[in-house]
């Protein structure tokens, strides 16, 4: 279980590094999709390899920073910008 964790855990954090990444280097906005997204999906499986592990401080981290990036895409989907929004 713990390899799968391990792999889990891996391939969510290559997302959210890949992401950072990609917006610095400007190629990747985050006001478009891919960078919630990226987040999004990198951060739910980095949240549920720390669930496997049962490692909480990081489970809340990861767990705040899913629920962040998919209210990003939400209001993306929905076309609510930051303005409208405050």
């Amino acid at each position: 279980m713990e390899n799968l964790a391990n792999l889990i855990g891996s391939a969510g954090v290559a997302l959210l590094l890949m992401s950072f990444l990609l917006n610095l280097q400007g190629w990747l906005k985050t006001d478009g999709y891919g960078y919630p997204a990226l987040n999004l999906v990198g951060a739910a499986l980095a949240c549920y390899s720390s669930y496997l592990i049962d490692f909480v401080p990081f489970i809340v981290l990861e767990g705040v920073w899913a629920l962040v990036a998919l209210l990003a895409v939400y209001r993306k989907c929905c076309g609510f910008s930051r303005r409208e929004a405050v």
